[in-house]
Parts: structure tokens; sequence; C-alpha cells
């Protein structure tokens, strides 16, 4: 029995070990800050863990610890206070990096956070985690067409956010 848990421990530290940098920028694309959204990954591990035999017999184990990430991510949402934090000092726009990919990544970061969070998280799972609409709707536990509607709507949100506007040639996903 003490070898099964040995090996159940090793097969989760290796999938943790795989998967962690892209659960926690999925949870930043979300809408946590970097911080939070190791907490959030951390928080959805620790319940995989404590289910892990039950994790590791599901049929796309992913798309399982994902939903559990989403889940986990909501509650922490809804118990936490999302005020306002003060500053010293609001930085312009010309002081960023002139790197252009901190400009665009400022830019997505903000256009996704001007979605409603269903949207987003619709987003999240289907253009950064690669999921498919089958899969997104059983991490979602919604219906198939559920799934297509709310990227629909976040697309044409996406579309029109002016944080996006400076591309040169608009992106349309492929089908």
């Amino acid at each position: 029995m003490a070898r099964d848990e040995s090996e159940q421990s090793d097969e989760f530290g290796e999938y943790v070990a795989a998967r962690w940098p892209r659960l926690v920028r999925a949870a930043v694309l979300l809408g946590c800050e970097p911080h939070e959204a190791e907490d959030v990954v951390q928080s959805a591990l620790t319940r995989c863990l404590v289910k892990w035999s039950r994790v590791s017999r599901a049929g796309d184990r992913d798309a399982y610890v994902h939903r559990i990430v989403v889940n986990t991510f909501v509650d922490h949402r809804r118990r936490r206070w999302r005020g306002e934090v003060a500053t010293e000092r609001v930085p312009d726009r010309d002081e960023v990096d002139g790197s252009l990919a901190v400009i665009d990544q400022i830019g997505v970061d903000r256009a996704l956070a001007g979605l409603v969070e269903d949207q987003r998280i619709a987003v999240v799972l289907r253009y950064y985690l690669d999921l498919s609409e089958a899969q997104m709707s059983a991490v979602l536990g919604v219906a198939p067409g559920t799934v297509k509607s709310r990227l629909s709507r976040a697309l044409t949100a996406l579309g029109a956010d002016p944080n996006l506007t400076n591309v040169e040639e608009p992106w349309t996903p492929s089908s």
C-alpha cells in the first residue's frame, strides 16, 4: 500500500512539474495577479492531490485539472474584495520599456480584463490552453452551444477593444 501512495505521489509531482508554468499563466490570463495566480493554482492542485486517484483515472486528466483551476479561480474571486489598490504614481505609457512585446502583453491583459468572467474563461481555455470545444464543455459543465456562444461574444468584444486596435493586420481564429 505504501508503494502505491509513493507511486501516486511521484506521478502527481511529475504532473505538477510539467504543467505548473502553464497553469499559472492560465490563471494570470483569467484575471489574477501573478502572486494570486500561484495561490489559485496551488489551491487547485491541493484539491487534486487529495483526490489524485480519481484525477489520474479521468479520461482527460488535463481537462479535469483545468476545471478545478477554473472553479478555484471563481471561488477565489467570490471571497476576495477586488477594489483599487493605491500606488505612489501611475506610470505613463511612454515610461513602459520600449519592448513591443511588453506593450502587446499589456494590451492583451487589458482586453481580457474587459471581458465578462465567463467569456474570459472561455478565451483562456480555448486559445491559451488549446482545449477543444468538447473539452471546454466538459471543463465548464455547459453545453457545446454555450461554449460557442461565449467564444463568439468574446471574440466580438476583443475585436472592438481599443487595447488591441494597434495591431496592423486583423487576427481571425482558424476553424
